[in-house]
């Protein structure tokens, strides 16, 4: 019995193999899972667009948002595992279990991470007429009036959730938590004045900043980033130590055969390497992974790691699953 399992084993391995040997034959779709106009969106086309010249098909960007990013994650969750139909998320990813009570997936298991893509840091944002000019302005603001100022997120989960969380349970403060499907539905009410508040990616802020239409508070990085060189951190503005960067990486379905996974791998680490993304990234101020963290070994332990520390993180800010 065991020489015939072995055989029937070896047969399907081999059958595995020979319907993946051209892959890919046809469009590969790349889930952001969050509207178009955010960060997370305009990083992923960038990758797409790069990725595509390597795998010699069209790779496109599917926006799927919604509840935090995990609408459009487990739309990835129940794909079939051939390799055309992949996520690109940020860290929202190992967030989730911490926020949801009853996720329509387990972020741990139901996805097999290609690798890390991108680290970029946090801004804080407000309205062109806002009243503070500075972090410390603003802290000394909210302190004086409690719950008056509106801080919009992406929705609950999302990464500018994530940044409002940690700075609330920081500082000790009171404000109101205003929601939204996306990033750009925030962004259009904070440009409109309808809103106070937002921490972002500079991705979708840096052109508000650079026309007049809203200002940068302070950066969460170490150091000040280069495209807003006049904006201080959040450290030298009334938060000392506290740092906040969002990182994305690219999954496939449990299942995806290692053929698939090795071949998206490659096309993943060329991508990284495209003089046209590496320019794009910077104007972003979004790293560029090294192979040595874009490969599925190190993304599935950095997964797990940071699905622990938002566990605890979270814990510790009195945030309860819902």
């Amino acid at each position: 019995m065991k020489i015939i399992y072995k055989l029937l084993l070896a047969i399907s391995c081999f059958s595995v193999s020979l319907a993946f040997a051209g892959y890919p034959e046809k469009q590969v779709t790349i889930v952001v899972p969050y509207p178009p106009g955010g960060s997370t969106d305009v990083l992923g086309r960038v990758l797409a667009q790069s990725m595509s010249k390597d795998l010699g098909q069209a790779v496109i960007v599917e926006n799927s948002g919604g509840a935090g990013g995990t609408i459009g994650a487990a739309k990835v969750a129940k794909a079939s595992p051939d390799g055309y139909t992949l996520l690109f998320h940020n860290m929202a990813q190992a967030s989730a279990p911490a926020l949801y009570a009853k996720l329509p997936y387990d972020p741990a298991t139901d996805f097999m991470p290609i690798g890390m893509v991108t680290d970029v840091p946090m801004v804080l944002v407000a309205r062109k007429d806002f009243p503070a000019e500075s972090l410390q302005g603003f802290i000394d603001y909210v302190r004086a009036n409690p719950d008056k100022v509106n801080f919009a997120n992406a929705g609950v989960g999302a990464t500018t959730n994530l940044c409002e969380v940690m700075m609330k349970s920081t500082l000790g403060v009171s404000w109101v938590s205003v929601s939204y499907k996306g990033t750009g539905p925030a962004l259009n009410d904070l440009l409109a004045g309808q809103v106070d508040v937002i921490c972002d990616q500079p991705a979708s802020t840096l052109q508000h900043i650079r026309a007049g239409s809203i200002k940068a508070l302070a950066v969460a990085s170490k150091e000040r980033i280069s495209s807003l060189p006049t904006t201080p951190t959040f450290s030298q503005s009334g938060m000392p130590g506290f740092q906040l960067s969002v990182w994305h990486a690219l999954y496939a379905p449990k299942d995806t055969p290692k053929q698939v996974i090795d071949r998206l791998t490659k096309a993943l680490n060329n991508a990284l390497k495209d003089p046209g993304l590496v320019r794009r990234f910077g104007e972003m101020d979004a790293s560029v992974a090294t192979p040595a963290i874009a490969n599925p070994s190190y993304a599935t332990k950095f997964l797990l790691t940071d699905i622990e520390r938002w566990k605890v993180a979270m814990k510790n800010a009195g945030v309860k699953p819902q």
